[in-house]
């Protein structure tokens, strides 16, 4: 790494000569070098975009297309893209991940169809087919087709799992060194556009504010064609630069880095870059700068476009026009007559001076239109004839276009179909070469950065972890130590009552003898097939060292383009002639010797493995081989003597086995229970530990309980106080209210007294005034003389 900083630091002729403005090295801060790098690179490829500008409008301008008053256009151009795009990419990519070397080891079997899996569900779950398919409009259409692909890590808060996200980019958003070819390219760059909170939310952590000083602006161009909102966005780069083993962010405006990280902190990929190289359709010689396929044949498609122009504004003139002489009244209203109720347009012209317009005797002269029609049959034949130019140069066959002629032979027809495919191949391979690296990519992501349950989750693989493994072991070799005890059960009968073993093998001991041996020998079979099944352990690290180094990434044949029914047809009928002719002779080959068994399997997936279905019928094959060779063993094996003593060879080994099963089942007790006494260890001093950091927990929770209680308590004494107080003040009150109510009452009381004594005076002095009425009202007695 210092070496290469030092190589690229500048010298003091490097400074005089204006190098250093291309050497981020120089101020590593500092955005200058940075931006001068994009806008070298973005100058070299002006020309290029500014072509494609004119290429897109020509084919798919919304506005031209729906003037009424534009030029009349033969749309070739768009035709032949509508042919030639679903030809070189059609369909979703089916990933397929194989070992590097064919020697069917078990690690490496189980680790590439896991890969493989995950490549798929990757596919799936970034949408591939829709971003292929965007970057095959771009080859087709600009010659070129950008991916670029980014790490997306786990967010518990958004509840989203980690996954690997693949991104299009556009021709103005991708730049690189400007070189020569791919493998001298030293920095990439692509653009993401962001507005002012998305660019607080990525940028603000590491250099603050900085982002507020980047150029926010509406793409106005963009906008018209309905391809942005209202929204101010500003242009950040991402920028990947190998000699300096940096990645960087940057934007216009911005003096400072905005952010910077080192590629083992993002992902660590063989090729550096995150992106694979383009999909180019062809390059300029001696660089990287595309040129497109309509280059090519430009000056063809604007001579059909001329020509179409004039077969159009000479149909305009193929119309039948007459003259007739105006100086007849009959005549001429005879034939206005006529043109009034047959022709929409004007047809015969009167003639003032017909003696001047030649003094024909003929009552009409009609006006010659065989010269317009033959000019129009001659501009079609050339028309056609550079259309056809057009498709030579292309390599669009007729058959390709869907168009034929009945009188060619099927030799011509095929003929031409392949000429066509052949002239397409190579953006075929383009785009299975893109997709191939972007799995590729995708592959050393998921290897490095996934945790392995993700990965045995998008698989839906059942790999077994190491003490899973152990204690299936351990059951077989319970299962083993079983039958061992029921042979030797059986010996020590046949020992001690030879008589009763003499009747129990005529009446079908061997029998069970047999099935003693089977049962063994099948224990047997599963026992080593578990030693060499492979754990979820030495899987996950075989994948962090190895990572896809020991595998081959590829794309399954012809699964991005069209089938064609017919030739698929075909080439199953192929495989299954190929299949009826061998198979017999294969079988009897074995059958006359087992032990060629594995040679003809060998013979068969070489037979096959030109077809598609070859690779997945390689495991069937295998199992079938297996179980062809058992089988053909045992026929021959029986009443042969050399074979019993095969088999007694085999039990005296079974016998040893099942004694070395017990000692490594001893042997693993053993180590279980050192594990067992190591983990009973561990868990006390965790439990120790656990519980002084309890107690100390416990012991702080209590102080500060008893503070919390203390407190509480002042508090309630403060409160009991100040209710005290209260309670004080309410009696206080309660006594002034009650002396106050008291003397309300009294006061009203001697109200009442008074009030009742004044009444009681009043009816008094009434009483004794109505007294003294009555007595002065009252006549005196006579008196008696």
């Amino acid at each position: 790494m210092s070496e290469i900083v030092e190589e690229l630091a500048p010298t003091g002729d490097d400074e005089r000569s204006g190098d250093a403005e291309y050497n981020p090295a120089v101020e590593p801060d500092k955005a200058t070098a940075w931006l001068n790098m994009l806008t070298e690179s973005e100058k070299a490829f002006e020309e290029w975009n500014e072509c494609c500008d004119n290429i897109e409008k020509l084919y798919a301008n919304l506005t031209q297309l729906r003037s009424t008053t534009r030029d009349k256009q033969f749309n070739l151009f768009w035709a032949n893209l509508e042919i030639l795009k679903p030809s070189i990419y059609a369909k979703k990519p089916e990933a397929v991940v194989v070992p590097k070397f064919k020697d069917r080891r078990p690690l490496y079997q189980v680790t590439s169809e896991l890969l493989e899996r995950c490549s798929n569900v990757a596919f799936d779950l970034t949408r591939i087919n829709d971003l292929l398919m965007l970057s095959r409009d771009d080859l087709a259409t600009n010659g070129r087709g950008v991916a670029w692909c980014r790490y997306e890590p786990s967010d518990k808060k958004r509840k989203k799992p980690e996954y690997v996200c693949v991104d299009h980019k556009s021709r103005r958003d991708f730049l690189h060194s400007l070189s020569r070819n791919w493998r001298e390219v030293t920095w990439v760059a692509a653009a993401s556009y962001m507005t002012r909170a998305q660019a607080k939310e990525r940028f603000s952590e590491y250099s603050g504010d900085e982002y507020q000083l980047a150029e926010y602006k509406v793409d106005k161009d963009l906008q018209e064609i309905g391809g942005t909102d209202n929204r101010e966005r500003a242009k950040f780069w991402e920028i990947w630069h190998k000699g300096l083993n940096k990645v960087v962010w940057v934007a216009e405006g911005c003096e400072y880095v905005l952010d910077e990280a080192e590629p083992e902190e993002l992902a660590q990929l063989q090729g550096f870059f995150p992106c694979p190289k383009p999909a180019y359709s062809a390059t300029q010689p001696g660089s990287l700068i595309p040129v497109p396929d309509v280059l090519q044949y430009k000056d063809q498609l604007d001579e059909v476009n001329t020509l179409t122009g004039r077969l159009h504004a000479l149909s305009q003139y193929l119309e039948v026009k007459g003259f007739y002489p105006a100086g007849s009244a009959e005549i001429s209203d005879a034939v206005q007559a006529a043109v009034r109720t047959n022709s929409k347009g004007r047809v015969l012209v009167p003639i003032s001076n017909w003696a001047a317009f030649g003094g024909s005797k003929e009552v009409i002269i009609w006006m010659p239109i065989d010269m317009i029609a033959n000019t129009i049959t001659a501009v079609i034949a050339v028309r056609k004839q550079v259309i056809e130019d057009i498709y030579q140069i292309m390599g669009l066959s007729d058959i390709m276009r869907g168009s034929t002629d009945p009188g060619e032979t099927l030799g011509a027809q095929q003929l031409k179909s392949q000429y066509g495919s052949v002239r397409i191949r190579d953006k075929q391979g383009e785009m299975v070469r893109l997709a191939r690296d972007i799995e590729e990519i995708m592959a050393e992501i998921m290897c490095s950065e996934f945790a392995f349950g993700t990965l045995i989750e998008m698989s839906q693989m059942e790999i077994p972890t190491q003490a899973e493994q152990q204690q299936k072991l351990m059951a077989l070799a319970q299962q083993a130590q079983m039958i061992q005890q029921q042979a030797v059960q059986q010996m020590q009968q046949a020992q001690a009552a030879p008589q009763a073993q003499a009747m129990a093998q005529q009446q079908g001991a061997p029998q069970a003898d047999k099935q003693l041996e089977q049962q063994f020998l099948a224990l047997k079979g599963n026992i080593e097939d578990e030693q060499q099944r492979p754990t979820a352990e030495q899987v996950e690290q075989f994948i962090r060292d190895y990572r896809t180094t020991a595998f081959i990434l590829d794309i399954e044949t012809d699964s991005t383009i069209q089938a064609d029914e017919n030739a698929e047809k075909q080439r199953r009928g192929e495989f299954m002639g190929m299949m009826a002719a061998l198979l017999p002779q294969l079988g009897a080959l074995i059958a006359a010797e087992p032990s060629s068994a594995e040679f003809c399997g060998e013979l068969l997936k070489f037979s096959v493995a030109p077809f598609r279905v070859g690779r997945t019928l390689d495991g069937s094959i295998d199992n079938l081989v297996e179980q062809v060779e058992m089988t053909a063993a045992e026929r021959k094996g029986k009443g042969d003597p050399k074979m019993e003593a095969e088999k007694q060879k085999l039990e005296a080994q079974g016998m040893i086995e099942v004694k070395k099963l017990e000692a490594s089942k001893a042997e693993a007790d053993g180590k279980a229970q050192l594990e067992v006494m190591k983990l009973q260890n561990e868990a006390k001093r965790e439990s120790e530990k656990m519980q002084g950091e309890f107690r100390l927990a416990m012991f702080e929770a209590e102080s500060k309980r008893r503070l919390e209680e203390a407190k509480i308590q002042q508090l309630h004494v403060k409160g009991q106080h100040e209710a005290r107080e209260h309670e004080q003040k309410l009696v206080e009150g309660a006594q002034k209210q009650q002396i106050l109510t008291q003397t309300a009452q009294q006061k009203q009381v001697d109200a009442q007294n008074r009030q009742a004594d004044m009444a009681s005076r009043r009816a008094m002095g009434e009483r004794n005034q109505l007294f003294k009425e009555r007595q002065a009202a009252m006549k005196p007695y006579p008196t008696v003389a």
